[in-house]
């Protein structure tokens, strides 16, 4: 098993309120499956990524990574887990400005403690992967949305993590380059990735194997989606504390 948890709870407090972001979440991941978990803002989706990403920790509950407790791991550990086993894809990119889609896409060997001949061939290889042999000395500035998406695919790719986790992938994208984006998570959950992917977006979520539906912090359905099935589903709960 690669991901499992198990009845995790996640609140954040405001004041007078309690937020439930998460309430009771039971899930299992194996190695290569290709996921969507789906809802609008709110609902708790974005939440569970972080948690499954080693990001934050549940309120209550458990959630294990290849069998292990991560409420058991340092600081020093978890950073080390997120840097080895785990791939990160957000929405805006998060490259830094200054230097080159091939060092943007270098660093995590570096915090590795990879060697310098070693990076290179890396480096060289995904960004030939993911398409980008020709504009690796690019800063991101000098990149279109579609390939400074690409150089994100390429860093969480470097370390040949145990999952990649995506969140709204295509969300800054025009139409025509999101579908060029998910035709690249597509070719990768081919070659046996696991792919986890976190949208509002009824399209993007088709294209993954399973999607898990969240509601009020809640699983509310984990299928195939049918085809131009959207579904709109409801935002997290706020209730007064006693």
């Amino acid at each position: 098993m690669l991901i499992e948890s198990r009845d995790i709870y996640k609140t954040y407090r405001l004041g007078q309120y309690v937020l439930n972001a998460l309430d009771g979440v039971s899930l299992t991941i194996e190695q290569g499956e290709y996921i969507a978990i789906m809802g609008p803002s709110g609902s708790g989706k974005s939440t569970l990524m972080h948690i499954m990403g080693c990001l934050d920790t549940p309120s209550k509950g458990q959630y294990l990574f290849k069998g292990t407790d991560t409420a058991s791991l340092s600081d020093a550990e978890l950073a080390r887990l997120r840097n080895r086993e785990i791939g990160f894809v957000f929405q805006s990119f998060n490259l830094l400005a200054r230097i080159s889609a091939y060092k943007n896409v270098e660093m995590p060997l570096m915090y590795a403690g990879v060697s310098a001949a070693e990076r290179q061939r890396r480096v060289n290889a995904v960004l030939e992967k993911v398409g980008l042999s020709e504009r690796k000395n690019n800063r991101p500035n000098e990149l279109s949305g579609g390939e400074m998406q690409r150089v994100a695919i390429a860093r969480a790719l470097i370390n040949d993590p145990a999952i990649i986790l995506a969140d709204e992938p295509t969300g800054n994208l025009d139409s025509r380059t999101g579908v060029e984006i998910m035709k690249l998570f597509d070719h990768l959950a081919e070659q046996g990735n696991t792919m986890i992917l976190v949208t509002h977006d009824a399209g993007v979520a088709r294209h993954a194997r399973r999607t898990i539906q969240i509601v009020d912090g809640r699983i509310a359905d984990s299928s195939r989606p049918a085809e131009g099935d959207a579904t709109a589903l409801v935002g997290g709960t706020l209730r007064t504390l006693e």
